[in-house]
C-alpha cells in the first residue's frame, strides 16, 4: 500500500466512515460530454415525471396513501448508471431511486482522495476539483431551507427526524451518514433525532417522535409503502398533510417504483403521458428497454432470459434480483402466480475497472440531482459483472468529472 493510499484511508476513518465500509482506492473519472448529456437526461427526467399527465396516469394507477399528492422533493434523489467501455456515450440508467444512500460518504471520499492522491499528480489538471465536503453540506443546507420554505407558511417548532428501519439503524452501513445529516439540519437551526418507527406516535393533531413533536421527517426506511404496523403514525401524519416527509409513496409510485422503467424506456405509453419526441429520443438512448413481467411476455422473456436481468419492482440493494442462470419458464410462472412483481430489463455492460493482475471490478456511476441539477457523484465497484457486489476488494469508488 502506498503512503498517498494509506493516509487517505486513514483520513477516511477520521472522517468516521465505519471500517466496513468498503472503499476502492483506486478512481474513474467521467468524460465532460458524458456528464453534459446525463444532466440533459436529468432534465429531461424531471420534466415526463412531474408533469401533469404522467402523475395523473400513476396516481390512478395506485389506491389507499400512494395516490395522495404530495409536493416535497426528495434532495437526496439518485440515478444509478452503467457506462460501458466501448461506447461510453451509450451510457444506460439502471434505476432511479428516491433514498440515494452515500452521498455525504461520497462527498467525504471524493475530498481526501482528491486532496491525498490526486492534488499533486502530474495529469490532474484535467479533472473538476470535488467540492470540499463543508460546501457540500452548505449546498444541502441551501436544499434544506428550499424545501422548509416551499411546504411551511414559517418554519415549524418540531424537530427534524432522521427515520430508518430499526435493523439498518442497528446494523447498516449508513447509520454513521444518517449522524453526518443529523449535523447538517441542527445546524439549519432543527432540533434533529435519528429514529426508527417504534419510536413514532401519532399525538392528537401532531407526529411525535418519543414524545416530542415531528415536523420534518427525512425518511431512509426500505418499507417504500409503508406497510408495516410501525409506520402507521406517520402514515396518519401523511393523510394530515401537515408534516414533511421525503421520500413517501407519492414519490415512489410517480419516479422510483422499477416498473415505471417500462414506461421510460418505451414509447407505447407516449401519447398517454404526453412525453414529446425530443424527450422520447433521449429516454430511448439512454434506458434499457424494460418490460413488467406478466402472463402475456413470459414466455418470450423466458426464451430470451440471456439478454435481461430481473428485478423486483419494489427492491433495493440489488435484493431479489434474478440472473439468467436463476430463471426459467416455471420460475417465472412462480412470480406471477405469488403476485411477486419484476421487471425484466436489457442488460446493461459497466465499465471494467483494472486495479490489480488477477481481478478487475465492475464500475457504475451515481448521480445526485435535487429539482434537476447535479450536485453529487460517485461510483460503485463490483467484484461481479451481473449484480452490484460491493464486498472487497470491491466497494465505493471515488468519482470525478473531466474538464473536457
Amino acid at each position: 500500500m502506498s503512503a498517498q493510499t494509506e493516509l487517505f484511508r486513514q483520513q477516511i476513518h477520521d472522517a468516521g466512515i465505519p471500517d466496513d465500509f468498503s472503499i476502492v482506492a483506486s478512481h474513474q473519472i467521467i468524460p465532460a460530454e458524458i456528464l453534459n448529456e446525463i444532466d440533459h437526461f436529468i432534465e429531461v427526467f424531471e420534466q415526463v415525471t412531474t408533469r401533469s399527465e404522467w402523475v395523473s396516469y400513476m396516481l390512478n394507477n395506485n389506491q389507499g396513501i400512494s395516490a395522495i399528492r404530495r409536493h416535497e422533493t426528495c434532495f437526496f434523489s439518485a440515478w444509478d448508471i452503467h457506462i460501458p467501455p466501448e461506447h461510453p456515450e451509450r451510457w444506460q440508467l439502471i434505476e432511479f431511486n428516491d433514498n440515494g444512500s452515500g452521498f455525504l460518504f461520497a462527498g467525504l471520499l471524493n475530498s481526501i482522495y482528491y486532496q491525498n492522491v490526486l492534488v499533486n499528480h502530474d495529469n490532474n489538471n484535467h479533472i473538476i476539483p470535488p467540492p470540499p465536503y463543508s460546501e457540500l453540506c452548505r449546498i444541502i443546507l441551501n436544499m434544506l431551507k428550499a424545501e422548509t420554505d416551499t411546504f411551511f407558511d414559517q418554519k415549524p417548532d418540531g424537530m427534524m427526524l432522521i427515520l430508518d428501519d430499526a435493523a439498518s439503524l442497528n446494523h447498516g452501513k449508513f447509520s454513521v451518514e444518517h449522524q453526518l445529516m443529523a449535523t447538517i439540519g441542527r445546524e439549519a437551526g432543527w432540533e434533529t433525532d435519528i429514529e426508527s418507527p417504534e419510536s413514532l406516535q401519532q399525538d392528537r393533531e401532531r407526529l411525535t417522535t418519543n414524545g416530542k413533536p415531528t415536523d420534518f421527517v427525512i425518511n431512509r426506511s426500505t418499507d417504500f409503502l409503508w406497510q408495516s404496523k410501525e409506520l402507521q403514525p406517520l402514515v396518519k401524519a401523511y393523510n394530515k398533510g401537515n408534516v414533511y416527509i421525503a421520500p413517501n409513496p407519492f414519490s415512489y409510485i410517480t419516479r422510483s417504483d422499477k416498473q415505471l422503467l417500462q414506461f421510460l424506456s418505451r414509447p407505447d405509453w407516449d401519447e398517454i403521458l404526453a412525453i414529446k419526441s425530443n424527450e422520447r429520443t433521449i429516454l430511448s438512448r439512454h434506458i434499457p428497454k424494460t418490460y413488467l413481467l406478466d402472463e402475456d411476455n413470459l414466455s418470450q422473456l423466458a426464451e430470451h432470459k440471456s439478454e435481461y436481468v430481473f428485478k423486483p419492482t419494489h427492491g433495493h440493494a440489488s435484493l431479489g434480483i434474478l440472473n439468467r442462470n436463476e430463471v426459467g419458464k416455471h420460475r417465472l410462472q412462480q412470480l406471477i402466480s405469488k403476485k411477486q412483481d419484476y421487471v425484466a430489463q436489457h442488460i446493461a455492460e459497466k465499465s471494467e475497472l483494472i486495479i490489480n493482475d488477477y481481478m478487475p471490478l465492475w464500475a457504475d456511476l451515481r448521480v445526485w440531482a435535487y429539482k434537476g441539477k447535479r450536485y453529487q457523484l460517485s461510483g460503485r465497484a463490483s467484484v461481479t459483472k451481473e449484480r452490484l457486489d460491493l464486498s472487497p476488494p470491491g466497494g465505493w469508488l471515488p468519482t470525478f468529472a473531466a474538464t473536457e
